[in-house]
């Protein structure tokens, strides 16, 4: 691979277990990774599930919406039994289909893109009136999966298997090599990992991260990340894959 961040050292914020990917692919590319976790995932106790694991029993269509959701739902989904085998599983984008994969769930339908929109525009979802849907995915999140398959008429429900929780982090380390030059560029790939990055930083760190290029792997997300302040955003195509393709790119041009 190109040694196009060669010297550069980029911020990773996933979660500690979902960093290593990323931090691979920086070094990869010739570059050093720095972790720090500005986003910690946690399951909900499972005596909170029997009601929606009882849905999923009888549902026509699981639609599982991020790699997490394939991890914690299918531990609360084996703890009652499995999924339905008549029901056709859905994933949002090739990491949550491959999440799931590893899961030992095949037949996973996934579109090419990596939102809600592009999954509602598969044609396996344009008719379901009727049908008996369960989104399995973290604590709140966006509404227009759901209501969207509402008004085309199904019944929807949601497994919610896991929350999103701003972790216990020392900034000092982080703050001490930014604060020296030692950060080029940071990837963030939620607008609430952003916040909690702003957060854990403190006032201390807000200048460092307004004026540091910042990576994100949705537009949606950059558009977040454009409102907080940041000076210069960048959005990648998806997945860990996308954000190191974006860094390698703007470095390349920005060097």
């Amino acid at each position: 691979m190109t040694q196009a961040l060669a010297g550069r050292t980029v911020l990773v914020t996933r979660p500690a277990a979902q960093a290593a990917a990323l931090a691979q692919g920086i070094e990869a590319a010739g570059g050093e990774a720095f972790v720090f976790p500005a986003l910690a995932v946690e399951a909900v106790p499972g005596e909170t599930l029997a009601a929606p694991l009882a849905h999923l029993r009888d549902a026509d269509i699981a639609i599982f919406i991020s790699p997490n959701a394939a991890q914690f739902g299918m531990v609360a989904i084996r703890a009652d039994g499995n999924l339905p085998a008549s029901a056709e599983i859905f994933a949002v984008g090739p990491g949550t289909a491959r999440a799931l994969q590893e899961q030992g769930v095949s037949g996973v339908v996934t579109p090419d893109g990596q939102d809600s929109e592009a999954l509602l525009a598969l044609p396996q979802l344009a008719n379901v009136a009727n049908k008996r849907v369960v989104i399995v995915r973290g604590v709140g999140g966006r509404a227009l999966l759901a209501d969207t398959l509402a008004a085309r008429g199904a019944q929807v429900d949601f497994l919610e298997c896991y929350r999103r929780v701003r972790p216990q982090a020392d900034p000092a380390p982080l703050l001490a090599r930014w604060q020296t030059g030692g950060i080029d560029a940071v990837t963030v790939t939620s607008a609430e990992t952003l916040d909690n990055l702003a957060a854990l930083l403190g006032q201390a760190g807000r200048p460092l991260l307004l004026h540091t290029p910042l990576f994100a792997p949705h537009e949606k997300i950059a558009e977040a990340a454009r409102r907080f302040g940041i000076a210069h955003v960048v959005a990648t195509p998806g997945g860990d894959a996308g954000l190191v393709e974006g860094l390698v790119n703007w470095f390349r041009n920005n060097s």
